[in-house]
């Protein structure tokens, strides 16, 4: 890009289109030789044709070349023309040539380059920087400009603002025309009112009111730069100028700050620092520790000559060999080595032991430093530094002061020495241990051996208690049951019941459970203590299992199957006194065992085969899969046929009923106690009286598919039995 040559404000100026042969045929004709007739027609052909083509090469785009080249030719052409229109045979010749003379020279050149492409202004050079192209003209500026090239493919630079694509050239021409004339200006813009910022780097500051020279010229394009710019003269472009300070102003640093001078200097006042982002590791000292932390002007002071009357601050010639450069003795010449031999910029209370053991051998004083002691600043013994000062150490207390423990252990032998349960390798834990408890009132035993020291003397730091009551149980545990146990005869003694070894299993025996108002017996026995003392959520806040019991009836645990029907039994009191409950009828051996209850005492006492039936095989439960289960006792059958089915098919029933204890007892069905004399009209009498029944009773039914044997009808006349068929078949069958 080079600097403009012309006016800002010159600007080709197009024109209008003019034939060059606008005269008309009658100036032609005028000037011919007589021979109107021929010369007339062959001028008249030759000028319609040339307005013709110069019309199309003029719709084309290159109208300018045909402006400048058809103008530059036409007085050549009519004087030509007019020798050969004398000649008939030649106006032909001339034809052609004017069909081939004005086309080839529309496509050599629109018009004449400017002066800085005067290289290429030959006819052999259009494709240097065209295309050849039926459709839009195609340009190739970048393949010569590659400085401009490269700056738009890094998005660098003026031109990188305008958003051209890169590689392509199709945009130069809407700012830098060609084909205008050697002295027409390629580049045109006022340096007045141009945007630097658009460059990628805005002026501000002092820089606003500065001149183009100073910073674009030779001397200020490095090297690298210069190769790429095609512009023989250096002080014409724009180019290659770096926007680093250093470019232009002279590093006082000597690059020892690095090249962004910004970190500490503006463009509006030189002087006017902002160091907020400087790195002072870059400088002969750089800043580590708490130096990182010192405000600037603590070190940067005006200096002696207060740096004239502005009073600047000094960033040069300040002395930092030594420590004490800036920082006082706080030793007063005490020690002959340097700071750095124990101390860093870390802190100055942070000494560092390991080189201070070379310079110190704290073991040759009259108290080595051991475990923790060790790793103690020097300060937190030495105050103020002055290792001069003699210290008491005899005792722990006369360093850690105050005493942690609030004086607990100062009636001990020992006082509050603290070697009696710590050493120097470090305070926890302590050395105080099982052997050393077992020498108090307390001694650790079961599972409080296993305990750790925080679990019984709760951390609190220095209000821990190390005095604590242990009398009892509850003095660390809580109450489990509740306060169940706290009246006499327990008084909540837990080691009435569990043992320092473990809190469950109980060492509550089933013979200690017999002196209880309950004692265990029976089926009793077997069951687990959680079955009956179960958690109960009427203790607050925390549920409970239950020992004791307001009521000790057997309905306080188990159900009553029987629903209440037989509070009357259940009331009647027992040997001791007490309601018998289900007692009465059961026993805590086994609930099916009744050898209690009394059967005589109902209205159906059971006599002879009813004494061995199941209860349940007359007291029948609407729930067949739960035994007793809702059963009415009371509701139970007295009848025979109740239980019993009839097996003579009502021959005997009087009024639906058949009274089956006319013939049978409980204690067998067979043999009958039917007494024939008595109630029947057919006295057995004789041979009669050792006759069995089915021998005179033959009568059988089938009813309800069982074959029933019939006593009535049954014969009474002799004849009806003893006939003779009779006979001889009775006796076959004796």
């Amino acid at each position: 890009m080079t600097r403009p040559t012309t006016q800002p404000n010159q600007t080709p100026q197009p024109s209008k289109w003019t034939s060059p042969f606008s005269k008309g045929r009658e100036g032609w004709c005028a000037q011919g030789t007589g021979q109107r007739p021929l010369g007339a027609w062959f001028l008249h052909f030759v000028e319609d044709f040339v307005e013709q083509r110069a019309e199309l090469l003029h719709r084309s785009g290159i109208s300018r070349y045909v402006r400048a080249k058809a103008t530059a030719s036409y007085p050549r052409l009519v004087k030509r023309v007019r020798t050969l229109a004398k000649q008939r045979i030649l106006g032909w010749i001339v034809l052609s040539l004017l069909c081939t003379l004005i086309p080839a020279a529309a496509q050599i050149s629109p018009g004449p380059l400017s002066r800085a492409h005067q290289s290429i202004s030959g006819v052999t050079d259009c494709t240097t920087c065209h295309e050849l192209s039926t459709g839009q003209p195609t340009f190739k500026c970048l393949d010569c400009h590659t400085e401009i090239a490269w700056r738009i493919r890094a998005r660098k630079g003026l031109h990188a603002a305008y958003n051209i694509e890169a590689g392509s050239s199709q945009e130069c021409v809407t700012c830098h025309s060609e084909h205008n004339g050697e002295d027409f200006a390629l580049t045109k813009w006022d340096l007045k009112t141009f945007n630097h910022r658009q460059t990628g780097w805005g002026l501000d500051g002092k820089h606003t009111g500065l001149a183009c020279s100073p910073c674009h010229s030779q001397e200020r394009i490095s090297k690298s730069e210069r190769a790429d710019i095609k512009i023989k003269d250096l002080n014409r472009t724009f180019l290659g100028v770096s926007p680093s300070c250093t470019t232009c102003h002279q590093d006082h640093h000597n690059g020892r700050l690095g090249a962004n001078c910004l970190q500490c200097h503006n463009t509006i006042d030189w002087k006017a620092l902002s160091i907020g982002n400087f790195d002072h590791s870059l400088t002969r000292y750089p800043l580590t520790g708490l130096h990182a932390q010192v405000a600037c002007q603590q070190c940067h002071t005006p200096g002696s000559d207060k740096q004239g009357p502005d009073k600047q601050p000094r960033y040069a010639g300040i002395p930092f060999a030594n420590c004490t450069d800036c920082h006082s003795d706080p030793h007063r010449g005490g020690f002959s080595q340097t700071c750095q031999s124990c101390h860093s910029t870390t802190g100055w209370a942070k000494i560092a032991t390991a080189v201070l053991d070379r310079t110190l051998d704290h073991s040759k004083t009259n108290y080595p430093l051991l475990g923790k002691h060790a790793e103690v600043d020097c300060a937190r013994c030495h105050a103020k530094g002055d290792f001069k000062k003699p210290l008491a150490f005899q005792k722990c207390s006369d360093c850690h002061k105050p005493d942690p423990h609030g004086g607990q252990f100062a009636q001990r032998p020992s006082g509050s020495e603290c070697s009696s349960c710590h050493n120097v390798e470090g305070f926890k834990p302590s050395t105080f241990g099982l052997k050393q408890h077992a020498q108090i009132a307390y001694p650790l035993q079961g599972k409080h051996a296993a305990l750790q020291c925080g679990q019984c003397h709760l951390p609190r730091g220095k209000d821990t208690l190390y005095k604590l009551k242990f009398q009892h149980c509850t003095d660390c545990h809580i109450d489990e049951h509740a306060g169940q146990f706290t009246a006499a005869p327990h008084f909540n003694r837990c080691e009435n019941c569990h043992t320092l070894r473990r809190f469950l299993p109980s060492t509550f025996s089933l013979r200690r459970h017999n002196e209880t108002p309950f004692g265990l017996s029976g089926g009793h026995v077997a069951v687990p203590c959680g079955d009956c003392h179960k958690p109960s959520a009427n203790f607050i806040p925390k549920s409970a299992a239950l020992y004791h019991w307001q009521n000790l009836d057997c309905t306080n645990c188990h159900a009553d199957p029987h629903h209440a029907r037989f509070q009357k039994v259940m009331r009647q009191p027992g040997p001791n006194g007490k309601p018998l409950e289900c007692e009465a009828c059961h026993a805590a051996v086994s609930w099916s065992e009744f050898s209690r209850f009394d059967h005589s005492r109902t209205g159906f006492p059971l006599n002879g085969a009813h004494a061995t039936r199941k209860c349940g095989d007359c007291h029948r439960s609407p729930n067949s899969t739960v035994a007793a289960t809702g059963t009415n006792f009371k509701a139970a059958p007295a009848k025979c046929q109740a239980c019993h089915a009839d097996v003579h098919a009502m021959q005997f029933a009087q009024a639906g009923v058949t009274p089956c204890d006319s013939c049978h007892d409980s204690t067998k069905w067979k043999p009958s106690r039917f007494d024939h004399e008595k109630q029947t009209v057919f006295v057995l009498q004789g041979a009669h009286s050792n006759v069995h029944c089915e021998a005179c009773h033959t009568l059988t039914k089938t009813v309800n598919g069982k074959l029933v044997l019939f006593y009535r009808p049954t014969p009474k006349d002799c004849v009806e039995c003893h006939r003779p068929d009779v006979r001889k078949r009775s006796v076959s069958q004796n």
